[in-house]
């Protein structure tokens, strides 16, 4: 871990007074929403975009006391509900970024919703994943595929949920909110999306944790065999008298 950045594996402690880190990454979501927030492109659509923001808020101060997670899980959903306040503030339709790839890439129309997705996948399946192995009693395997299984529920939930409301509330709406832009597998393609963010977060996890350590050719390798020490021992003292060598 970073002397600044708490992980899964670091011991941690609810206490938003002292975190520094933490009250930075509350404060610039605070920021980007309540700027997001001021005359929005469908005021409509807004309001139900944040429907997700103000429920992972909510979610994030209830739990914090009871079940805190590390500032890096605290860190990727801060980095996702800015990015769901800046498509809630232009629509998906109409995010400047999805304009740049479109003109970038020569595609056929705006794909910020796409970043969206796939965002939730590999933002939120790590602070799952560390949920799980901090407060559940599941072992390893299971940690994972539980996560990644919450992850993938979630977001094809959501994607119901969306429809649902869209078209209840205000079927005039419920285009732009769903971003749909004339692709009639968008639904579908979204949740794909999600599920490749979830398993290359899932991937990152385990490259980051098993990453072999590189070892010097002075450390000493533990063994059982008496003869393979010994050598590994004078040669440590060997690169002691190198480094006195030079050092004089």
């Amino acid at each position: 871990a970073m002397a600044w950045l708490t992980i899964a594996t670091d011991p941690v402690r609810a206490d938003f007074r002292r975190n520094r880190f933490l009250q930075a990454v509350v404060a610039t979501v605070a920021a980007s929403w309540l700027i997001a927030a001021i005359a929005p492109v469908d005021r409509f659509d807004w309001l139900l975009e944040n429907l997700l923001v103000f429920v992972v808020a909510i979610a994030g101060f209830v739990t914090y006391r009871r079940w805190p997670l590390s500032d890096l899980s605290y860190l990727l959903i801060g980095l996702f509900l800015t990015l769901r306040s800046c498509r809630a503030h232009y629509t998906s339709m109409k995010t400047p970024l999805g304009f740049w790839l479109q003109d970038a890439f020569v595609l056929a129309r705006n794909h910020y919703d796409c970043i969206a997705h796939v965002a939730f996948g590999l933002l939120i399946t790590y602070p799952l994943l560390e949920a799980l192995r901090r407060w559940s009693r599941l072992r390893a395997p299971w940690t994972v595929v539980t996560a990644f299984a919450i992850m993938v529920a979630a977001s094809d939930m959501f994607e119901i949920l969306e429809w649902l409301v869209a078209t209840a509330v205000s079927p005039q709406a419920a285009a732009a909110y769903l971003g749909m832009q004339g692709d009639a597998f968008d639904a579908e393609k979204d949740h794909a999306i999600a599920h490749i963010g979830g398993v290359i977060a899932l991937i990152g996890t385990y490259v980051a944790v098993r990453r072999p350590r590189k070892r010097s050719r002075c450390s000493p390798t533990p063994t059982s065999s008496p003869s393979i020490r010994t050598r590994w021992a004078l040669r440590g003292i060997a690169c002691g008298k190198k480094a006195r060598l030079k050092s004089g």
